[in-house]
């Protein structure tokens, strides 16, 4: 039974590496979280404000002004933080950077590279109602539709 449980988190585990190396892996997050509850806490920690600076710097094709959409931070705010990255996120802040990081590492997985999962945002979905997933990023409910629609590809499922 012990190993059933382990293989369902395989998946979960891999994502969450994707996302935390996004964000700067242990060099910047000072480690790399384990399971569910080291994310919750190191989110209510809140985020080094480096690991903002880090994932901004490894987009590829998305620019400031989507990051900013995504992660519901304004122009200014963004400007401040990556002007003093030693400050920690708040703990809103650090969940959309890691919920914006999950997304990007899961579309980096099903879309075949980081490039093309970018890409992928910031375009129409037809199964989102001709939406940008990007722009569904900014609330709960939107993010949850676009990891949804996220498994659909991965799985072949179109609805």
């Amino acid at each position: 039974m012990h190993g059933l449980a382990e293989a369902a988190q395989m998946p979960f585990a891999s994502e969450m590496n994707r996302a935390a190396a996004l964000l700067g892996g242990p060099r910047i997050l000072k480690h790399m979280p384990g399971n569910g509850l080291d994310i919750h806490e190191l989110l209510l920690l809140g985020l080094p404000g480096e690991a903002l600076n880090q994932l901004e710097r490894r987009l590829q094709v998305l620019d400031a002004a989507a990051l900013e959409k995504a992660i519901g931070m304004s122009l200014r705010t963004l400007q401040r933080r990556r002007a003093d990255p030693s400050q920690p996120l708040s703990v809103e802040q650090s969940g959309r950077v890691w919920k914006f990081a999950e997304i990007l590492a899961k579309a980096t997985e099903v879309m075949g590279g980081q490039r093309h999962a970018e890409e992928w945002l910031g375009e129409p979905a037809i199964g989102l109602n001709g939406r940008k997933p990007i722009d569904l990023l900014t609330t709960a409910a939107g993010a949850e539709l676009v990891e949804r629609f996220l498994g659909q590809i991965e799985y072949g499922v179109y609805v």
